[in-house]
């Protein structure tokens, strides 16, 4: 016959994550579902301010979007040339914010050297870079043409 192994005591920590879980549902079924649906704006909005205000790639990638937009403003970009410019903006911005995400949970899981953590943290910086890459080849795409023209203009004036 085999032995019966007893069961772990759940910890204070389990004991206090459970309470925690338990309010936070209570508080959330307690509001109005319009409430609610507006409180979830507010905390996408702390995670967007959270990322920018500790994440020091996020602060470069918003800096770089400013001077796009300045850009497609002074070259008066077309509708199009301005979704595709949002789309690399906002593409970076999500990579980035998602390799926060990711870094978090590692951390969070493990203070320790981990082969696997290394490799999601990798990866997840992985994401960053094509999407900042793709980013910049649909900016030469996007403001490329307008810049040429541009200097073409100029180079014809002198």
């Amino acid at each position: 016959m085999k032995a019966v192994e007893p069961q772990e005591k759940p910890s204070q920590r389990d004991h206090q994550r459970e309470t925690q879980v338990e309010q936070a549902t209570e508080h959330a079924l307690s509001r109005p579902p319009r409430a609610a649906f507006l409180q979830s704006f507010v905390y996408a909005f702390d995670g967007v301010r959270y990322a920018v205000r500790t994440q020091r790639n996020a602060r470069v990638h918003l800096v770089l979007a400013i001077l796009a937009i300045g850009m497609g403003i002074w070259l008066s970009i077309s509708p199009v040339e301005w979704a595709l410019v949002f789309v690399a903006i906002t593409g970076v911005f999500i990579a980035e914010m998602l390799n926060t995400v990711v870094e978090a949970c590692v951390d969070l899981t493990t203070q320790e050297y981990q082969p696997l953590a290394k490799v999601a943290k990798d990866v997840a910086a992985g994401t960053v870079l094509l999407n900042a890459i793709l980013s910049i080849i649909i900016g030469l795409f996007v403001f490329g043409p307008h810049l040429l023209s541009l200097l073409g203009g100029l180079l014809h004036r002198s």
